[in-house]
């Protein structure tokens, strides 16, 4: 007799149609818990991000009616709390990413559904730490080897089991009052430094999941209050940086107990019953405002493609298809459409991750004024393709989940501009996309104070806001993932890093999303290490060759942005002779080559880790963000203010802004310009074709074929065009998504050898042809 398992979860016995007994079936489970050789992540937790179902005991504590006075008082205290803890992580962190605010503390309900959230920080944890919370009620809680009692606490930062990304780190602590778990608090920081194959904490190098170092599912850390030295241990082995890792989670402790007292002092005051449907009535009172809000909302389909242009190591387009349908109080987000993960290739995205910046888009751009809750995503239904690269499977590495996140952000965030655009109740401004990438260099090695490290500078943090509907965006304000968040002080730094910022945070000119209201601009910084015997900077970023950022309503999108460097000089023995030479620009450098015998070179920011000689110089610039309107249409006189501030060149003022003015006065001509700006638009007509016209010569039935495309193609979101290296020559295939090949790059070293053999066979063969003719 054999026994398998049948559709009711029972386990039968083939040859007799005699179900189990209750006791047999007992004995059966037992012994497949007991040999249960590996708990991954539970697709049925980590694909659900609506909020939790009541449980009776939330019943009973929400059947008497919750004084509005006291739940106001319990809202108000614990937000209180929860930005005191923020600032104790802020003030007390080792990480960059603590310093600069890169982190949440978070009240949750018992399920883990987010009910408070610290006012600063990273609003996406809001939609992605249920999921860790989840998996230790549903596997921990009655595990006789782990259980959940008073004063424990537990450990992730594997995104694979919710998180943003593994660079963030979490503590988790249960609220238990009779031996019942009532409540969770939790602090999240974004670390950095992992373990990964390249420091820092984000490798752009990795070609699989075991290069994405440390993947911490829920494991309890502290115990009874104390911290477990074995676990500690084991975690500060599989990092560069054993001494952040200690400070951190110290750090996570005494901001989660903080906040703890205050529940304490709460619960003692109102009662039990009053603190926990305090909890439950905020995040179902935000789901059920946004099903409202919703509602308002006119009814259709909107639609919006991005495209990312590097894998970070070799220039591909993969496609990120995202549409919007809304009726009535439903929305759907489709990911339709979407390209395949690339199994190694670091850019693929879990579908938790690409979520929790859709609620970061929702909860900052689309209606700051709600609570920062998990109801805030709960209604809102998303399809996704698993193994599509915003939804990867759990064999694809993830170590630079943000490539594809940070795209879920802009779409929601694009798409909402256009549907609220003629809704009568706006409860956010019309604004263009703010800007997406992660410039910003990554470092790791020897401190000059012989530690090793690896993490990264928090120049993301001054990304450029995206312009409104009345006015231009803000220069280098706040990233898109965190409001309020701070720019790294370098001075801070430089007493940590053997690295100065030669240049740190100018303004780069003409680097601005162009229009009637222009997108905030980015600053550039040149980086040169000194005083170190092993260092080197690597950086994480696509949108070189095609930009990551559009603009709104006829205005444009950011410019790209290379990576610049200058090998084979000590820029500070130059600097050292002649003070002079210290007018430094990427401009400047990289048109002037100013500096006999060094190596120039240009490329894509996917830079893997590069072993940095003392001196020799590193360039990027920060990214705009998008316009807004028609540059025909922007005030000759914001033109002059950004020319005379040199943010501008003359070529832009005159050749897209359509401003003619006095060069040594400023003073623009308004006879001249409106005749200029006539004759541009002018222009414009003629250039134009009828819309037919135009499909007929612009829309072709596949990509070019030279180009490495990935996605769908087209009006048709079902089927995926990619290409696909077989045992020859790669060759492009199409078919829906689970009918494709497993997409894999080829190793560029390899190719690269290829190429250099072809050439010296051929080389061989013309000598060989040139002796026998001499002969």
């Amino acid at each position: 007799m054999t026994i398998s398992h049948n559709d009711n979860g029972q386990f039968a016995k083939h040859g007799d149609s005699q179900q189990l007994s209750e006791q047999e079936q007992q004995w059966v489970d037992k012994f497949m818990d007991e040999t249960t050789l590996f708990l991954g992540p539970d697709p049925e937790i980590m694909r659900d991000h609506r909020i939790h179902e009541r449980t009776p005991h939330q019943e009973d504590c929400m059947s008497s009616q919750t004084d509005p006075i006291e739940a106001d008082r319990v809202r108000k205290r614990l937000a209180g709390a929860l930005d005191e803890a923020f600032e104790m992580c802020e003030s007390m962190g080792a990480a960059p990413g603590a310093k600069w605010a890169d982190l949440s503390v978070a009240v949750y309900t018992a399920e883990g559904d987010v009910s408070y959230m610290s006012n600063r920080g990273v609003i996406a944890f809001s939609a992605v730490l249920h999921h860790p919370i989840r998996y230790i009620m549903k596997n921990w809680k009655d595990e006789p080897t782990v259980g959940i009692n008073p004063g424990d606490g537990f450990f992730h930062n594997d995104s694979r089991f919710g998180m943003v990304h593994n660079t963030d780190q979490s503590m988790l602590v249960p609220v238990m009052r009779n031996g019942r778990i009532i409540a969770w608090v939790g602090a999240t920081i974004h670390e950095g430094e992992n373990g990964a194959c390249e420091p820092g904490g984000m490798p752009s190098g990795s070609e699989s999941p075991f290069d994405d170092g440390l993947r911490a599912s829920p494991i309890k850390i502290v115990e009874g209050g104390k911290l477990r030295r074995d676990l500690l241990t084991f975690l500060q082995h599989s990092t560069r940086d054993p001494k952040l890792m200690l400070a951190d989670i110290k750090v996570k402790m005494g901001a989660v107990r903080r906040v703890m007292d205050t529940v304490d002092r709460l619960i003692a005051e109102v009662g039990e019953s009053a603190f926990i449907a305090t909890l439950r009535r905020t995040v179902e009172n935000v789901e059920t405002e946004v099903r409202h809000r919703i509602s308002e909302l006119p009814d259709g389909t909107v639609s919006f493609n991005q495209f990312v242009d590097s894998t970070l190591k070799e220039n591909i387009l993969i496609k990120f298809a995202c549409k919007i349908t809304i009726k009535g109080d439903s929305m759907v987000v489709d990911l339709t459409g979407t390209g395949p993960e690339i199994l190694n290739r670091a850019i693929n995205s879990p579908l938790g991750s690409t979520k929790a910046f859709f609620a970061q888009a929702i909860l900052s751009y689309w209606w700051p004024d709600l609570p920062r809750t998990t109801g805030a995503l709960s209604p809102i239904k998303v399809i996704s393709e698993e193994h599509s690269w915003a939804d990867a499977g759990y064999d694809a590495p993830v170590g630079q989940s943000l490539q594809a996140s940070f795209r879920g952000f802009s779409a929601l965030q694009t798409l909402y501009a256009k549907i609220q655009f003629s809704a009568p109740t706006k409860y956010s401004n019309v604004i263009a996309p703010w800007f997406n990438q992660i410039n910003d260099f990554l470092w790791g090695g020897t401190t000059q104070h012989g530690e090793q490290v690896g993490n990264l500078c928090a120049d993301l943090n001054g990304m450029g806001g995206g312009a409104k509907a009345f006015r231009d965006g803000e220069d280098g304000v706040a990233p898109l993932f965190c409001a309020m968040a701070d720019i790294a002080e370098q001075e801070v730094m430089e007493e940590e890093v053997p690295f100065l910022q030669l240049v740190s945070k100018r303004i780069v000119r003409d680097n601005q999303g162009f229009g009637k209201y222009r997108g905030g601009m980015g600053y550039e910084m040149m980086v040169a290490s000194r005083g170190t015997p092993a260092w080197g900077f690597m950086t994480v970023t696509s949108g070189a060759k095609f930009s990551s950022v559009s603009g709104m309503f006829g205005g444009y999108g950011c410019p790209t942005y290379p990576l610049a460097m200058v090998k084979n000089i000590n820029i500070y023995d130059i600097i050292r002779k002649d003070p002079t030479q210290f007018d430094l620009s990427m401009e400047r450098v990289m048109n002037e080559q100013p500096y006999e015998g060094g190596n120039y070179q240009t490329a894509h920011m996917g830079l893997q880790f590069d072993v940095a000689k003392e001196g020799e110089l590193y360039m990027i610039s920060q990214g705009s963000g998008g316009g807004y309107g028609d540059s025909l249409e922007r005030d000759p006189e914001l033109v002059m203010g950004d020319l005379q501030l040199d943010r501008i060149s003359d070529k832009v003022a005159r050749e897209l802004y359509g401003v003619v003015y006095q060069p040594d006065t400023f003073v623009v001509d308004q006879d001249k310009t409106a005749a200029l700006r006539t004759q541009m638009r002018q222009d414009r007509l003629k250039r134009g074709k009828p819309y037919k016209e135009f499909v007929a010569e612009f829309v072709t039935p596949e990509p070019p074929k030279d180009l490495l495309y990935f996605g769908s193609w087209g009006d048709d979101t079902e089927e995926l065009v990619a290409t696909h290296w077989g045992k020859s020559e790669p060759e492009r295939v199409r078919g829906r998504l689970e009918d494709l090949p497993l997409i894999m790059m080829p190793d560029r070293r390899v190719l690269k050898i290829e190429e250099l053999s072809k050439r010296v066979d051929e080389l061989e063969t013309k000598c060989g042809e040139q002796v026998q003719h001499k002969s």
